[in-house]
């Protein structure tokens, strides 16, 4: 569950809403909420904190994701201008202020949100050394980081997640290596906006893809949004999709998208009309 739009950068829910939201993703198995410091103006967090105490949910029942280095232009700090900081001490004091503001003990992934042309491998090694040999966090990974980058890091430190923006309209990963990298180093990955922009844009492409959808959806039994996670799902790199929504039959719907293995003509005909030509 990607919670981005839980607090002010969207659905401004109150801790009740938040509470009541994380109690039913648990009980409907999305057990993995997935944060970054900046959310919301680094108030996301917090916000998450104070409903995960009054939600009742065991600690051990869930998994913690959060992301550190965006140095976000806004109200709560006193940045000139957006940049990176991969510092040792600013990612250990970044992922003790994401414990501190989620109520816990400790992440069980932590991720560097985006790269930065300044980072040091050495000094991210020693900062996520710390940090794991002290239990405040469990898996290291980054978000958006290219093969070579991933290379750079992983050469000093153990990488076990990349989240990546992939979906049936940006699905370059699947062709520039990024997802090879990750299926033969045990990487997993992670897609951001999963959807696309199928249900965004009104375009000759997302009219091939929405007529196609119809069609599976009719034949799979699931909703149309669901068949593009459950392409998704059919890579071998094994994707976990990050989802957005806040409506709880959206969730629902897009859980349904494991119930059902894609035909393989069915997945290439989704990635023939996305590109409007046949594969090579």
């Amino acid at each position: 569950m990607g919670c981005m739009s839980w607090g002010d950068w969207g659905k401004k829910l109150t801790t009740e809403e938040q509470a009541e939201m994380i109690y039913f993703c648990a009980e409907n198995g999305n057990t993995t909420f997935d944060h970054a410091d900046i959310y919301g103006d680094y108030t996301t967090e917090r916000n998450f904190g104070k409903a995960l105490r009054e939600s009742k949910i065991q600690r051990e029942e869930i998994q913690l994701i959060s992301k550190c280095g965006i140095q976000y232009v806004g109200k709560t700090r006193n940045n000139k201008i957006k940049h990176y900081n991969y510092s040792k001490d600013y990612i250990i004091w970044s992922a003790e202020e994401s414990l501190k503001n989620l109520n816990t003990d400790y992440l069980d992934v932590f991720l560097l949100h985006r790269p930065s042309p300044l980072m040091h491998p050495n000094e991210i090694a020693e900062a996520i050394n710390k940090l794991q040999e002290s239990g405040k966090i469990r898996e290291f990974g980054v978000s958006n980081f290219t093969p070579s980058q991933v290379d750079l890091i992983s050469d000093k430190i153990k990488i076990s997640v990349n989240q990546i923006e992939f979906s049936l309209t940006q699905h370059k990963a699947m062709l520039n290596g990024t997802l090879d990298q990750m299926l033969q180093n045990s990487i997993q990955p992670m897609s951001w906006s999963p959807l696309g922009n199928v249900f965004k844009e009104e375009n000759e492409q997302t009219t091939r893809i929405k007529n196609v959808l119809k069609t599976f959806s009719k034949k799979y039994s699931i909703s149309e949004d669901a068949i593009l996670l459950s392409w998704i799902l059919k890579h071998p790199a094994n994707i976990s999709p990050v989802i957005g929504t806040t409506n709880k039959e959206r969730i629902k719907n897009a859980n349904k998208a494991l119930s059902i293995q894609l035909e393989l003509e069915d997945w290439f005909t989704l990635l023939t009309e996305c590109q409007g030509y046949k594969v090579p």
